[in-house]
């Protein structure tokens, strides 16, 4: 459900969280009217902080206390707040050059294993950025596409076939994207044009990785065929990922201990929990951190944020993972993340990660 906030409202969410951020206790009205330049009363406040407790987006952890962001407080603080009210725009741009600068400094290309590089690079990363650093050692070969071929399975779907340079087999059944009009056309005419579409994309794309096909220009489909392009892109993307085969050992985790002295990490079983996943179950958190994510405007990869219940492992749902990838020319072959509690830095985090991530892409050029 979309929540629509007023322009006093966004305002007051914004100052708690980042009350709530700096302090780890519940916000009260007060201590935002003594410490935020708001403009309103005390009393203004609290109508508009009960507003937002009735929105989901604040709580109270007792009754008597102050309110406490939510999960999608927290979303909309990320996704809509950040930027408008950001006051420290400079410290975030100091932390992200203090980053490239550490790694350049610290980190000898010409002397070290790749794994000794990505260890130090990740040990810098968590001392910045004050959360557990999580670096996936790159992918040395990728699937390249051998043939693929479209088939209609059944009235409306359709089955993605896909045969890899390995002669490895892989298939996604998929519903058949409308038509302009809405009128779905016979399955002898849905025949001829799944087989003519695969032609044509067997003509163009066979020989590419897998991965770089999910970056590729879909709109060069003939019009007639462009219904096919955006469900194509998505399907080929998730299929690439499915071959990446992940191993347990290529996450360099560092930071852990000084993350789990924070106050949200005070029971034993949680932290049991997160360290058993973070050494034990890393093929779990493998596929997490390397999602490719979206782009920005000029086509460069923004970051990742995954905040508490958004992620799907039950230890990290208490947690927010941030990550972006690193790339070899255009093609993502790692990716660099931090974890911590919901309550972190977002403006530094997402800042340190984003500098990590183009750091990397540098150097593997």
């Amino acid at each position: 459900m979309e929540v629509r906030l007023t322009n006093r409202q966004q305002h007051i969410l914004w100052a708690t969280v980042r009350h709530y951020i700096a302090t780890a206790e519940p916000v009260g009205s007060k201590a935002l009217v003594e410490e935020y330049n708001l403009g309103v009363s005390s009393a203004t406040i609290r109508n508009a902080m009960g507003v937002l407790e009735k929105s989901g987006l604040l709580y109270q952890p007792h009754t008597s206390a102050g309110r406490v962001p939510s999960d999608s407080g927290y979303r909309i603080y990320v996704d809509q707040l950040i930027t408008p009210f950001l006051q420290d725009a400079t410290r975030t741009e100091i932390l992200a050059k203090e980053v490239e600068l550490a790694l350049q400094k610290r980190l000898q290309w010409e002397d070290w294993s790749l794994e000794a590089l990505l260890q130090g690079a990740a040990q810098i990363l968590a001392t910045l950025s004050g959360c557990i650093s999580l670096i996936t050692m790159p992918q040395t070969t990728t699937a390249i596409l051998r043939h693929l071929q479209l088939v209609q399975f059944e009235a409306g779907r359709v089955m993605l076939i896909v045969v890899t340079d390995g002669y490895e087999t892989h298939s996604k059944l998929m519903d058949l994207p409308p038509t302009i009009e809405g009128i779905q056309p016979e399955p002898e005419v849905i025949d001829r044009e799944l087989q003519i579409v695969s032609n044509f994309l067997n003509s163009h794309l066979r020989g590419r990785s897998l991965l770089e096909l999910g970056n590729l220009d879909w709109s060069q489909l003939d019009r007639e065929f462009q219904r096919y392009g955006e469900f194509l892109k998505n399907s080929i993307v998730e299929l690439a990922r499915r071959t990446h085969a992940p191993n347990a050992t290529q996450i360099m985790v560092r930071g852990v201990a000084e993350v789990l002295r924070q106050p949200e990490f005070s029971q034993l079983q949680q932290v049991q929990t997160i360290i058993q996943l973070l050494e034990e179950e890393q093929d779990q958190l493998w596929p997490l951190i390397f999602e490719e994510p979206e782009v920005d405007e000029v086509g460069k990869p923004r970051v990742t944020v995954r905040i508490g219940t958004e992620n799907p492992l039950e230890p990290i749902r208490t947690c927010t993972l941030i990550s972006s990838t690193y790339r070899r020319s255009s093609i993502p072959v790692g990716s660099v993340g931090v974890l911590g509690p919901t309550r972190l830095n977002y403006e530094s985090a997402i800042a340190v990660v984003a500098a990590a991530a183009d750091y990397l892409s540098e150097a593997f050029k």
